[in-house]
């Protein structure tokens, strides 16, 4: 009795001994796989079994809108109005992306310019959205429709970028790159640098525009986020015409460069 006592105390102890073995190991972040995964096929993009839930629903449907500017201009001249909105809905990798921007003067009626997008844009990169689509401009000149190819994203050192290269349906080619950075001043006063190029292939004086670079407009706006969906700015704008663009401007007896201080709103949703 004594004898069969002791081997069953033994098989217990060693038991236990290898019992406190694997805990041991788990303490040092190394446990052993076999412990903690469930039998069956896996997932061979995230490993986990397929049967679990993935973490992320790519299919769920998300929408985000954004007024970047919505803003009055002081300028030499007659003062102006201006409008840049953007929003967007769909997956993780697919969205429509709509947009709108355009201007016109404080007193005068309807705007001088209207501009219209629907892209459709593809995540290629963790940063970087390409997009192709149409865009329609609505102004005093003849309407005009446009096929639009970009990119939209986040360059390095934090320049959020959008460039696009338009094709009127009359061929004209056109490019615009739009860059914006953030300088954090504190949590809610924020300092927005902001710079936007035109440039044209050829020359379409019926708009107004020439061939090579047609203009450029930097701003600087400080915005204090009230709450992170709601900013009042103040700053400046200023606006540069260039080479055939600039004569055709003052043949027409239009400024061919300007400063305003500008009084606005940035929100999203």
């Amino acid at each position: 009795m004594l004898n069969n006592y002791l081997l069953r105390s033994g098989g217990s102890l060693l038991l236990f001994l290898a019992s406190v073995s694997a805990v041991q190991a788990a303490s040092n972040g190394k446990s052993d796989l076999d412990s903690v995964v469930p039998a069956g096929p896996m997932d061979s993009a995230s490993g986990a079994p397929v049967a679990w839930s993935k973490p992320i629903n790519d299919q769920k449907l998300h929408k985000f809108v954004q007024i970047d500017r919505l803003e009055y201009g002081d300028p030499e001249g007659p003062n102006n109005y201006l409008w840049d909105a953007q929003g967007w809905v769909g997956g993780d990798f697919n969205k429509l992306w709509l947009k709108t921007e355009g201007e016109g003067p404080i007193s005068g009626g309807s705007p001088e310019s209207t501009e219209f997008q629907a892209l459709y844009n593809r995540m290629i990169s963790p940063f970087w959205g390409a997009q192709v689509g149409l865009r329609y401009d609505v102004n005093p000149n003849p309407d005009r429709g446009f096929a639009v190819i970009g990119l939209q994203g986040l360059a390095p050192y934090w320049f959020e970028s959008d460039t696009a290269l338009f094709v009127s349906e009359d061929g004209d080619v056109s490019f615009r790159g739009e860059f914006e950075y953030e300088l954090l001043l504190t949590q809610r006063l924020i300092l927005q640098p902001r710079l936007e190029i035109n440039a044209s292939a050829r020359d379409t004086p019926e708009y107004g525009l020439g061939r090579g670079l047609n203009n450029t407009e930097m701003g600087v706006r400080l915005r204090y986020e009230i709450r992170r969906e709601f900013a009042p700015y103040i700053g400046v704008r200023w606006e540069q015409k260039y080479g055939d663009t600039k004569d055709i401007a003052r043949a027409e007896g239009e400024s061919t460069s300007s400063t305003a201080f500008v009084v606005g709103v940035r929100a999203w949703y």
